[in-house]
């Protein structure tokens, strides 16, 4: 399969938020078959890192599911989301900063650990399993668009995943564990829904 060619192609399959805020890049050498680091907010486009050799490997729809599901995190972490702990990070920050100012030991570990703590809450709310399974919805949403049904687009993602791990030679991690299981669920929901409609 010559990159040339899938580039493209996986560009026509994102959604219009995606085309503006991801970029592929090839990354031959990667142990990883799909990766993408966090994304950085001063940054308009964050790459997506595809192993072409491995890449080729998997069946085009678990490799258009993988995609779509990458491309979906990627453009729904809101780094600069206001809520409660990006605040709480932010006045911990100003008020470190303050502290050390002042030479007080006591208050610059407690604006110290505060800014740890909420800096934490940020990454979860990305990184955490609910982020990660949030992902895998809008993936299916996304390919309900491009013309896989419901069903079939959880299974691909089930085996495309599971596929992945075997190409990295690793078993999967207890959240890919977790991502399956939640899109197992998906599958025998729409199977119990379309099984009563024709009864």
């Amino acid at each position: 399969m010559s990159f040339s060619n899938e580039i493209p192609r996986l560009r026509d399959l994102m959604s219009a938020t995606g085309r503006m805020k991801v970029r592929i890049q090839t990354a031959t050498d990667a142990a990883k078959v799909i990766q993408s680091p966090f994304p950085k907010p001063w940054k308009p486009e964050n790459p997506v890192f595809i192993n072409f050799d491995l890449w080729h490997q998997l069946p085009q729809p678990q490799r258009d599911l993988v995609f779509l599901r990458e491309v979906s995190w990627l453009t729904a972490v809101r780094i600069f989301k206001v809520d409660i702990y990006q605040g709480v990070a932010i006045a911990g920050l100003f008020g470190a900063l303050f502290e050390l100012a002042q030479g007080d030991a006591i208050g610059l570990v407690t604006a110290g650990g505060l800014t740890a703590f909420a800096g934490a809450q940020v990454w979860r709310s990305s990184r955490g399993t609910q982020a990660e399974i949030t992902a895998d919805e809008s993936a299916l949403r996304v390919a309900q668009r491009r013309g896989y049904n419901l069903p079939e687009s959880a299974q691909y993602l089930i085996e495309g995943t599971e596929g992945i791990a075997e190409l990295e030679r690793r078993p999967l991690t207890f959240i890919e564990l977790l991502r399956c299981q939640s899109l197992r669920a998906v599958v025998r929901a729409t199977q119990v829904s379309d099984k009563l409609r024709t009864e």
